[in-house]
């Protein structure tokens, strides 16, 4: 038994030792990239700052109606998505094919629109920030800043670059000619030690990029054994009973071993805590995936396509402008088969749009009980129970703009509904739009509690705490690179002195 436990012992040493030489550097990244991301996100474009770019969607002379829009379709029938919208400062309608691409249909000629060509960015990206001068840099597939899956559907992008305050860089999809993706330079130049880092993105190459993803969690399994180990030999090496003959609880009298062993106790369970986490956001193998996501198409109940709420499009504009709402984009939609209109406005405020009786009613939410009689058709499992939620809980709740969940319209009410399927899952319905906001199965609760709350610690009541949960983060970030950074000095140390330096038989090695 001795034998093999000093066996064990000398191989967490070693363990430590090596794993940690692979992995000091990328982790005292880590903790200097994680900070930056506390105040500057990876680029996002969100649904307000897409809107607040658009202009209203005037009445008069807007628009032909959304019959003779589909009439330029391929395929009416299959048509999933229909949005009024404006792309370079004229309404056109977006309608999604069933293969997901999108045809678009000028709403005031009633022309089919081409691809967009340089051209038509450079107009978009004028329109978008009006005054600035553009440059136009070329069609990129993917790029640093365009590694979102969600932007796949636009490709290739036109980048321009805008002479504005901010510097921005502007993404327009080929597709549609909609600017869908800004990225101001202070905040291209914070991610380069923020999220690009952070996240490895030098790795990546593709929205869904298996090399990437498995470097990734190669090298973050790598950190987790470092610290694991770290931590059983610095708790060993510590003298919990009498002190060493120095009179230090540490073997280590001092320089960079002392602060090394002193952080790492100190700072070990944030150390692994946060590198483990880390690992989990990954979803290695899928272990937090659900077996079964909600059927939408159930959920909906048809298509606009096939049947769309036949109210002229100038009547629905002068019915919201009637009542104080100036629309920037509308969109047809079903829900539990009955048809309707989300209009949105430059502050992302909605209106629906529905038929009550023999007339049509303007409404600010979904009654509960529509949503809740097309709510069963969400899983193929018993609805056993829902409410209707005020505050957010420790699933649904909203995060910072910088956030990587910063984009997410996670606004309250919002009706959450329970499923006795096998994974218990609960699905959170927002009032405003009927959207599915979230689902939530067992697996991604459980994966959920291992990465966001165990990573950047979001239940509600600390991100309630706001400026006293940075500053803690922030310093625990610090003794985490403390800890990090004289590994690094350990280990160049340990390499120098085994490849570059010979040593006489009479050096002993210290063990770090």
């Amino acid at each position: 038994m001795t034998t093999f436990w000093s066996r064990f012992k000398r191989a967490v040493y070693l363990v430590h030792r090596w794993a940690g030489i692979a992995a000091c550097v990328l982790m005292t990244l880590w903790f200097i990239s994680g900070v930056v991301m506390l105040f500057v996100g990876y680029p996002k474009f969100t649904p307000w700052e897409r809107l607040a770019a658009l202009p209203a969607l005037e009445t008069p002379g807007c628009c032909i109606s959304v019959d003779k829009a589909l009439s330029q379709a391929d395929d009416p029938a299959s048509v999933q998505e229909i949005v009024l919208t404006s792309i370079a400062g004229i309404p056109h309608y977006k309608l999604r094919q069933s293969n997901g691409r999108y045809q678009v249909v000028n709403a005031i000629s009633g022309q089919s629109a081409k691809p967009a060509d340089a051209q038509h960015a450079m107009r978009a990206a004028r329109v978008f920030i009006p005054g600035a001068d553009a440059a136009y840099l070329g069609q990129i597939h993917e790029d640093t800043w365009t590694h979102s899956g969600s932007l796949n559907i636009h490709r290739p992008l036109h980048r321009v670059q805008l002479n504005d305050k901010e510097q921005t860089l502007l993404y327009v999809s080929s597709s549609t000619g909609e600017v869908v993706m800004d990225a101001p330079r202070f905040q291209r130049a914070w991610n380069y030690v923020g999220a690009w880092l952070h996240w490895l993105y030098v790795f990546r190459s593709h929205p869904v990029d298996p090399l990437w993803s498995w470097t990734v969690i190669a090298l973050s399994a790598t950190g987790v054994l470092a610290a694991l180990t770290g931590t059983l030999a610095g708790l060993w090496r510590w003298r919990f009973g009498s002190p060493y003959k120095s009179g230090s609880r540490s073997p280590y009298r001092g320089g960079y071993l002392r602060w090394h062993h002193l952080s790492g106790l100190m700072f070990a369970a944030i150390t692994c805590t946060w590198i483990f986490s880390g690992l989990m956001s990954m979803n290695p193998v899928g272990i937090f995936s659900p077996q079964e996501r909600p059927n939408l198409s159930a959920y909906r109940g048809g298509t606009p396509g096939t049947a769309h709420l036949p109210l002229d499009t100038s009547e629905a504009l002068a019915m919201l402008s009637s009542q104080g709402f100036h629309a920037s984009e509308i969109e047809w939609r079903a829900i539990g088969g009955i048809p309707y209109l989300l209009a949105r406005d430059a502050a992302n405020t909605t209106r629906l749009i529905m038929r009550s009786g023999p007339v049509y009613a303007l409404l600010a939410q979904w009654p509960d009980t529509l949503l809740l009689q097309a709510a069963p058709r969400l899983m193929d499992a018993h609805m056993v129970s829902h409410q209707r939620i005020d505050h957010y809980d420790s699933q649904y709740y909203s995060r910072a703009t910088q956030s990587m969940y910063g984009a997410a319209e996670r606004r309250l009410p919002a009706l959450r509904v329970d499923f006795d399927d096998a994974e218990k899952t609960s699905v959170y319905l927002d009032l405003y739009s009927g959207d599915v906001e979230l689902s939530s199965s067992q697996s991604q609760r459980t994966g959920r509690w291992l990465f966001n709350f165990l990573h950047s610690w979001d239940i509600p009541p600390m991100l309630q705490a706001g400026t006293t949960r940075n500053i803690a983060l922030i310093l625990l970030s610090l003794g985490g690179l403390v800890l990090c950074l004289t590994g690094v000095k350990i280990g160049y140390a340990r390499l120098r002195t085994r490849f570059f330096k010979p040593q006489s038989k009479g050096n002993s090695r210290r063990k770090c």
